[in-house]
């Protein structure tokens, strides 16, 4: 019942990433994980050309899908892949996705999720200005899937910010949420550990939380701090910076303790299909 996530301080060299991502999740495996997560834009950091390496991809002229299909046989592991960029299935010329692809040990694509938030704000860091939009286009499913360690909820970086979607995870039976993520130097000093431990604590999964902790091209700077959280918001396992593998077991038996305990989700008044409601009437 071993998940483990991995840090990395990803380039613009997609060959290179991908052999250090091949290195870090065969120490996962030899160490007893069964499901590892990798981090955003664990394939390439710093690149402009997200709309070429997602047709490539989908036409199966790119490098990054053989690999990771290889990767998880070869090493018989489960893998969150971070994300990549990917055009819908059946669209290879739309506008790509950023997409986390869970891949099962024979190789096999298991589930798939398109990042539904995506970050398009101002920052005062070196670089200042994000605007994912320019590249990527909305998701529109939210995603649970079966796993060796459990439901496994799929989420991405800056998902975190909003909690309805993690409490819809919940109720569609999510036991763990992968949150791959680069968050910035600047916000994830502010925000990152609140957030993961916040998701954590009120969904009362174990949250994944890989992450990119470094420096990349364009002066870009990540927070790091990949970290593995459990149910009652502990950090059972942490790294600040640089690459990591951080593993932790599952104990299903406290986490069904937990939930019986403070049985949070029979007690909600408010669901996330509630928010297209008004809140108040006149009458």
């Amino acid at each position: 019942m071993k998940p483990a996530v991995i840090q990395m301080v990803s380039q613009d060299d997609i060959p290179a990433n991908l052999q250090r991502a091949r290195a870090l999740l065969e120490q996962a495996a030899a160490d007893g994980a069964r499901l590892a997560v990798l981090p955003e834009n664990f394939a390439a950091m710093g690149r402009r050309d997200a709309a070429a390496i997602g047709r490539a991809e989908a036409l199966g002229q790119g490098p990054i899908l053989p690999w990771l299909k290889n990767t998880a046989r070869d090493l018989r592991l489960w893998i969150v892949a971070g994300t990549l960029p990917l055009p819908p299935a059946d669209a290879p010329q739309a506008k790509a996705r950023a997409c986390s692809l869970l891949v099962d040990d024979h190789g096999e694509q298991v589930a798939r999720y398109d990042k539904l938030h995506l970050f398009d704000v101002d920052v005062a860091d070196n670089r200042g200005r994000y605007r994912e939009s320019d590249d990527y286009a909305h998701g529109a499913k939210v995603v649970v899937a079966d796993t060796p360690v459990g439901k496994l909820g799929l989420t991405v970086c800056y998902d975190l910010r909003f909690p309805e979607l993690y409490s819809a995870l919940r109720e569609a039976g999510a036991e763990l949420i992968s949150a791959p993520a680069a968050f910035t130097a600047v916000t994830g000093a502010a925000h990152w550990e609140v957030l993961i431990r916040a998701r954590a604590i009120e969904t009362q999964c174990y949250v994944l939380a890989a992450a990119q902790g470094g420096v990349h091209p364009g002066e870009r700077e990540t927070h790091g701090h990949a970290a593995i959280v459990d149910p009652w918001g502990r950090i059972l396992a942490e790294r600040s910076k640089g690459e990591a593998v951080l593993l932790a077991d599952r104990d299903p038996e406290q986490q069904a303790s937990i939930r019986a305990r403070m049985p949070v989700a029979s007690h909600r008044r408010f669901f996330p299909q509630d928010a297209m409601r008004p809140a108040y009437t006149s009458e």
